[in-house]
């Protein structure tokens, strides 16, 4: 036991064993909520930082707030920041919109550089801060005859923020939609139509471009809550329905006149935001695809969205394992997660992502429904790449061709570039289970032969053959993948299965390239009636920047298609010209 000076024993000594307290609790525990000189100390700091903070001098304060977090804990900083921005963004009566453009910028750009826990913790206050708000607004305007005029600007503001943080790409169109569905979900009064307006004006044309869907489905919902009220709707409220009609109709074009204020702003601190990664190692690149309902569950199920959290639940496994509560035989259509489980042990997913994800791909209503339920799945980098396997897999079952699949394949590989990659190692393996055993390379072909969801060649049916090449085909043509993909193949030894699978590949390609949809594809032997010769060319202009393999196409295709007519001659002699072309500007050492 330790003593003190004077002999008695020390208060240090150690306390009997109890319930363990995580450090940052520890003091609210004890009832020590006083910030201490240290604190304080930080929170003058980044205070200043923040007040002199401009357009100008933007990199120089990221430069020193980089330093503040290599001189304090992690927590301390992100914490304070949070609360002063949102702070200094809700305390004012009026803010310019170049003022919380330029604030939204400086966290998309802490976003890339501190990493995803920074932006999870902020946007998680953010939306809290901002509920808190509209509550308090919605129960002084209930409660009293005499509003205030600026009643409610704080959660204006705040909802100016968030839009701003979607424009920057720190939360994705998700949330924004969860946000305008809540406003939307009572009946609609003044100041409720003020904040749709504000989001609307800021981020309107943005949410039309990432989900098309999700907006009809919101205009279909405003106009329901102003049914029957035609007379009585304020001006506000039609000028809302209205510009919620124009935008899902694309008749809002961008220009001086509808851009709100901080339109200039937006598109300075969005060439300050690309140039970022050229100057610093960049952390993060995607947005925060989180729901409301994910940050309302946070503190009971966990933050799913950051690395190492704890988790406690799966959003998607809460709502498959919903059973209906009325008796009876299931409706029509509806198929219990059971034997959707039991179909995919069926179909040999043996892991319990490929069973997750195999039960998304089955039971969503479209190709956007399945690409929403896979992103709450909380995948890792290395997991998602089962996503692709199941799907090719389920792809190449099918009886007939179903373009869901290659949608499915599509939209996600629109978000990220890593999802291209697992494409063309799909690709090869697929060449390799049909008898093309050098397609890869050894130590690719070693690391994921016992990793990949694999085809029996014994069992590879023309069927199967003919999805996988459309899929592929037109996966080709919209630029999820490129022709560099056939690199390792020696189109001069090709054998049978793999020669019946390319020539079939190359046929829907040329196909691909003339039609705007995969559901125009078909069996009937009719070819397009289309002759658009650039997007041929684009798609094989790729190709002849290597040498070998544009060789390798330009002999396939002659000997392949030696004979054919019509539109699969023009198709060919185009792809041969734009490869021998590319070829001869290939500078020669």
């Amino acid at each position: 036991m330790t003593e003190t000076k004077e002999g008695e024993p020390s208060d240090a000594q150690p306390k009997a064993a109890g319930r363990y307290i995580p450090p940052g609790l520890r003091k609210q525990a004890n009832g020590d909520t006083n910030e201490t000189e240290e604190q304080l100390k930080l929170t003058r700091q980044l205070k200043g930082l923040i007040n002199r903070m401009s357009e100008q001098n933007i990199a120089t304060i990221l430069d020193s707030i980089e330093d503040v977090y290599r001189n304090h804990r992690r927590h301390d900083v992100t914490s304070t920041l949070t609360n002063l921005i949102i702070d200094g963004i809700s305390s004012h009566s009026t803010l310019l919109d170049s003022y919380v453009v330029l604030h939204a910028a400086f966290i998309s750009s802490l976003h890339k550089l501190i990493g995803t826990a920074f932006a999870a913790y902020f946007v998680q206050n953010v939306v809290s801060s901002y509920e808190q708000h509209l509550a308090l607004v919605e129960e002084k305007s209930a409660n009293s005859t005499e509003v205030p005029e600026d009643l409610g600007k704080e959660c204006s503001n705040l909802i100016v923020l968030l839009s701003e943080l979607y424009n920057f790409q720190v939360i994705s169109c998700i949330l924004i939609y969860d946000i305008i569905r809540g406003l939307l979900h009572k009946d609609l009064s003044e100041f409720r139509v003020e904040l749709l307006l504000k989001l609307l004006r800021s981020s309107g044309q943005q949410l039309r471009q990432d989900d098309p869907m999700a907006l009809k489905d919101i205009v279909t919902l405003a106009q329901s809550r102003v049914t029957g009220q035609a007379d009585t709707m304020s001006s506000r409220t039609r000028f809302m329905t209205e510009t919620l009609n124009n935008l899902k109709n694309n008749k809002i074009k961008k220009t001086a006149g509808t851009q709100h204020q901080g339109g200039d702003a937006v598109e300075r601190m969005k060439k300050f935001l690309s140039g970022l990664g050229k100057k610093k190692h960049v952390l993060a690149h995607e947005p925060l695809r989180v729901t409301l309902e994910d940050l309302h569950s946070a503190e009971s199920k966990g933050k799913w969205w950051l690395i190492g959290a704890a988790w406690g639940g799966d959003p998607l496994a809460d709502q498959l394992h919903e059973v209906p509560q009325h008796g009876g035989e299931p409706e029509t259509g509806d198929v219990s997660t059971a034997a959707l489980l039991k179909l995919a042990r069926k179909q040999g997913m043996n892991t319990d992502i490929r069973r997750s994800v195999f039960v998304v791909l089955m039971s969503s209503d479209d190709y956007l429904d399945a690409c929403e339920r896979l992103a709450q799945l909380g995948l890792t980098e290395v997991q998602q790449r089962e996503i692709i396997r199941v799907n090719l897999h389920c792809c190449g079952n099918e009886k007939s061709y179903n373009p869901y699949y290659t949608l499915v394949c599509q939209h996600l590989s629109q978000r990220s570039h890593s999802y291209k990659i697992t494409l063309q190692f799909c690709l090869w393996d697929f060449l390799r289970d049909l008898g093309e055993s050098s397609v890869g390379g050894v130590e690719v072909i070693k690391g994921l032969k016992d990793n990949d969801v694999g085809f029996d060649i014994k069992s590879m049916s023309p069927s199967r053959m003919k999805n996988v090449a459309k899929a592929y085909a037109w996966w080709i043509a919209k630029d999820c993948c490129t022709l560099t993909i056939f690199k390792p193949v020696d189109f001069t030894v090709l054998k049978p299965q793999p020669r019946t699978f390319l020539k079939e590949l190359f046929i829907q390609l040329f196909i691909a390239s003339q039609v705007s949809s995969p559901m125009l594809s078909n069996d009937s032997g009719d070819y397009p009636s289309m002759r658009n010769r650039g997007s041929l060319e684009e798609i094989f202009l790729k190709a002849s920047r290597i040498e070998n393999l544009g060789l390798g196409l330009v002999f396939f295709m002659s000997n392949t298609f030696k004979g054919e007519d019509g539109f699969l001659t023009w198709a060919c002699s185009v792809a041969k010209d734009t490869l021998q072309t590319g070829m001869d500007h290939i500078p020669r050492i």
